[in-house]
C-alpha cells in the first residue's frame, strides 16, 4: 500500500503563490509516476500536472507557465509550486500515484487540500 499526506494549501489573493508538498510512504519503491490533481464542486477531477520517476512532466495548458511540478526522492514527496494563482484556479488538490502492475497500475489517493483564490 501507499500513503499519500498532502499539505500546504491555504487562501491566497489572485497573483499569489503556494506550494503544495505531497509526502509518500509504504510501497513507493514501485511507483513510477505521481500526479496533482483538482476538482471543484460538480466537476470531474481534472488533472493538473504529472511527474516520472525520470523527471519527465507534464501540465494541463491551464497551468502551463504557472505551475511547476517537482520531487525530492530523498525526501519522497513531491511537490507543486503554483505562482501567479487564478480565481479559476481555486479547488481541491489531490495527490496522486501509480503503482503499475501487469496491465495496469494501481491508483493511490491523498485526502486532498483546500487552495482558495481570493481577494
Amino acid at each position: 500500500q501507499v500513503q499519500l499526506v498532502e499539505s500546504g494549501g491555504g487562501l491566497v489573493q489572485p497573483g499569489g503563490s503556494l506550494r503544495l508538498s505531497c509526502a509518500a510512504s509504504g510501497s513507493i519503491s514501485s511507483i513510477n509516476v505521481m500526479d496533482w490533481y483538482r476538482q471543484t464542486p460538480g466537476k470531474a477531477r481534472e488533472l493538473v500536472a504529472s511527474i516520472t520517476t525520470g523527471g519527465n512532466t507534464d501540465y494541463a495548458d491551464s497551468v502551463k507557465g504557472r505551475f511547476t511540478i517537482s520531487r525530492d526522492n530523498t525526501k519522497n514527496t513531491v511537490y507543486l509550486q503554483m505562482d501567479s494563482l487564478k480565481p479559476e484556479d481555486r479547488a481541491v488538490y489531490y495527490c496522486h500515484a501509480r503503482r503499475p502492475f501487469s496491465g495496469g497500475y494501481y491508483s493511490h489517493w491523498g485526502q486532498g487540500t483546500q487552495v482558495t483564490v481570493s481577494s
